[in-house]
């Protein structure tokens, strides 16, 4: 029996769409998967040139304190000292990307980080060894023995983290760009808060 093509697009196409039924739902579900899995997210990584073109934020190292409604003034008051001990200014640190830095649960766009094209203030996501990457802010980057050696810290950190002061070339794994989707990450880290040390846990601190 001759196969139809058309016949069989058509027949999808109803189930996908316009299917009400408990089968159409789990079709929808199914293709929906398949499609963001081996569709979406592989053009999406070919385009931008990261393995991971999407990045959702897990922690609270890069929030600054009222992020909805944001003074950067009063927020550099508090952490000037830690800035001005790696040499930035007020004025320095509004022309950065992400000045007013970003939420847990955000949804950032990550694109290829070039080491060569990578500056001071830059955000960038670097696989540090541990469970989920980490995405810092660049504050140090030198060239040395023929490759590129970066610095980061986090914005709403006390300090550098260990694994921070010597990223090399091998440890990018993109740059972010711009914040997504605010929020809509929780629908995964929601699943996964219990699992977190107590002080990890919920939103980060309003006050």
């Amino acid at each position: 029996m001759k196969f139809d093509i058309k016949k069989f697009w058509k027949k999808l196409w109803f189930i996908l769409w316009k299917d009400d039924s408990l089968k159409g739902w789990i079709v929808s579900i199914v293709f929906l998967f398949v499609f963001i899995k081996f569709v979406f997210f592989p053009a999406l990584s070919f385009v931008t040139g990261t393995s991971l073109p999407l990045a959702i934020v897990e922690s609270c190292s890069m929030y600054h304190e009222g992020i909805f409604f944001h003074d950067f003034n009063e927020w550099w008051e508090v952490h000037e000292a830690k800035y001005s001990a790696y040499g930035f200014t007020k004025e320095q640190f509004k022309d950065f990307v992400f000045e007013d830095g970003f939420n847990k649960g955000d949804i950032l766009f990550i694109i290829r980080a070039k080491p060569e094209k990578l500056k001071v203030g830059d955000v960038i996501i670097f696989d540090a060894g541990q469970k989920n990457p980490v995405i810092h802010r660049i504050i140090d980057t030198r060239y040395e023995d023929g490759e590129y050696v970066f610095s980061t810290i986090g914005d709403n950190n006390n300090g550098q983290l260990s694994i921070e002061k010597e990223i090399t070339e091998e440890q990018l794994m993109g740059k972010a760009i711009f914040k997504l989707a605010p929020y809509l990450g929780w629908g995964k880290l929601v699943f996964f808060e219990g699992s977190r040390p107590e002080s990890e846990k919920g939103f980060c601190n309003q006050n």
